[in-house]
């Protein structure tokens, strides 16, 4: 699925790179669930704040020296909505793309009590133990949702397999499990420990057979962890 791009400009210089695919995993902006609290991960799902425009428009100009090849973003309307100043200032097509949504809440969705918290988490955390057959109640395990990422980055991996970087806008829960079970540099302690902000920027490159490497985290190089 595309949404149609209206604006165009010139795309900034081309930054070299030569290992399989650079991707940028990016954290949607701000949403109405997110100030609330709230358990949000079906479509379409909540749409941004203010302050998570804002936070749209700001990518433009973080990202002004990448040389972008292609946009991609979840089903859940927040992440196209996060792109699409993005998308306006290159002149690119965003494209929805399959598997990159949220950890789906399943029984707990619209919640935002501690206890479904709680419980919402609890099996995401033993996936992370590598009990991937733990289950959200309502929902899938852990050997679902990798599958579905790992899916999705593979299909963008084989149509941008010439060093080049693409924009993936996701999700917070599902960029820093995934990560945790994925990067060859990292175990899952790290993204447990490290937050991920509205708009925060992850850099990953490489490729489903050679494997992911995060090279920063929201501006910080990473070595390993």
């Amino acid at each position: 699925m595309l949404i149609q791009g209206i604006c165009t400009a010139p795309v900034a210089d081309a930054r070299p790179y030569a290992e399989g695919v650079r991707i940028l995993l990016i954290r949607h902006a701000q949403t109405t669930a997110n100030a609330g609290g709230i358990l949000s991960t079906a479509a379409p799902g909540p749409e941004l704040t203010e302050l998570g425009r804002a936070q749209a428009e700001a990518l433009v100009d973080r990202l002004a020296h990448e040389s972008i090849a292609g946009i991609f973003v979840s089903s859940l309307q927040r992440t196209a909505q996060t792109a699409a100043p993005l998308g306006c200032a290159r002149g690119l097509e965003i494209e929805v793309v399959d598997g990159v949504h949220e950890i789906e809440a399943g029984d707990f969705e619209g919640t935002n009590d501690t206890d479904s918290m709680t419980a919402y988490l609890a099996p995401i955390r033993r996936w992370a133990e590598g009990d991937l057959a733990a289950t959200v109640p309502g929902a899938y395990d852990g050997s679902h949702f990798l599958g579905r990422f790992d899916g999705a980055l593979a299909a963008i991996a084989e149509r941008h397999d010439d060093d080049s970087t693409v924009v993936v806008v996701s999700h917070a829960g599902s960029i820093r499990v995934w990560l945790g079970g994925r990067a060859t540099n990292l175990d899952p302690a790290f993204s447990v420990a490290h937050s991920l902000d509205n708009a925060g920027v992850i850099e990953l490159s490489g490729s489903p057979d050679g494997g992911w490497r995060v090279d920063a985290w929201q501006g910080e190089a990473v070595q390993a962890y």
